[in-house]
């Protein structure tokens, strides 16, 4: 059924999400308001750590059956607050295929603040404007290239808007609380990781395009994201392989600024203090000009990157 056993461990984090809705909907009335605060920051967790499975799963889907994959894409959206193949557009054939380049949707050069928290902080709501637009008109392309992916995106999203609704008119509070703003906080979470998995690093380098955070209780959670240097050299390579692959072929070339151990103590140095922007081997961050988005849905070669498809791939 599954093709790799590790991902037991992504059932039991949706089996984990699904209940915590279940337990915030049926026992709302009884709760006291310290045990709400409890279930709203453990639901923006897994609302978070939904959203990380969102992308493991549009570069690897899990189960050996094409229609597994599709029915877990619903659940997988209902979890993380959005269609799972919406991810697909901005992030595999966006981001991954033109890193840090101005087909790069989510390139963090965007961002300008003088205060590199700002540049946190508003990663997302910079970048959405960006990604709706290049997601709407991979869509529209989508109905005469891969129709089976265009029918999968729009089920996915009519399924998961009449969950929300349904959710929303038996208890508006709790659908707040617990479902729309833990999701909106995932999905700020998911796409902001951007900014500092690639500020400051070189894209044209065959090993520092990327920053790895090897941390084990990181690296649990996240399904083994901190390795993102390895996943953008193989980006269908399997979560729980990613350790494994980068000690042998990424640690002995990558340079060491660029391997972190602790995410924390490095977002404190980088965003709090002294919260400069710098590049990997210590210089500022120089940016360059500002420049339009480059038209990467106009030379879409769908055919030659099927495997960027989630589970239609």
């Amino acid at each position: 059924m599954l093709r790799y056993a590790a991902d037991w461990r992504t059932l039991f984090f949706v089996a984990i999400y699904c209940t915590l809705v279940y337990v915030g909907f049926a026992f709302w009335e009884q709760m006291e308001i310290w045990q709400v605060v409890l279930l709203f920051i453990a639901m923006c967790n897994f609302s978070f750590f939904s959203a990380v499975m969102v992308h493991n799963t549009i570069h690897c889907p899990i189960f050996q059956q094409r229609w597994m994959n599709k029915v877990f894409q619903h659940f997988l959206s209902f979890c993380y607050g959005h269609a799972v193949s919406a991810f697909v557009p901005g992030h595999n054939f966006s981001h991954h295929k033109y890193t840090q380049r101005e087909k790069d949707v989510m390139r963090t050069t965007k961002m300008r603040w003088r205060w590199n928290l700002l540049n946190q902080l508003f990663f997302f709501h910079t970048m959405l404007p960006d990604i709706m637009r290049d997601e709407n008109r991979f869509v529209s392309a989508m109905r005469k290239e891969r129709p089976a992916w265009f029918w999968q995106y729009w089920t996915e999203m009519i399924i998961f808007i009449a969950t929300q609704a349904v959710l929303a008119y038996l208890n508006w509070k709790a659908f707040l609380l617990l479902v729309l703003i833990p999701h909106h906080y995932g999905v700020w979470g998911i796409v902001g990781v951007n900014f500092w998995q690639h500020d400051g690093c070189d894209p044209d380098h065959q090993y520092n395009h990327s920053r790895t955070f090897t941390g084990k209780l990181l690296n649990w959670f996240a399904f083994n994201n901190g390795y993102h240097g390895m996943h953008h050299d193989q980006p269908t390579l399997h979560w729980s392989l990613l350790p494994e692959y980068h000690n042998r072929l990424i640690h002995p070339h990558i340079h060491p600024a660029l391997e972190q151990k602790s995410l924390v103590v490095y977002l404190w140095k980088t965003l709090i203090y002294p919260a400069k922007r710098l590049t990997y081997d210590g210089k500022p961050v120089v940016l360059p000009p500002k420049v339009k988005d480059g038209d990467w849905v106009a030379e879409l070669r769908v055919n030659a990157n099927a495997l960027d498809l989630g589970a239609e791939a």
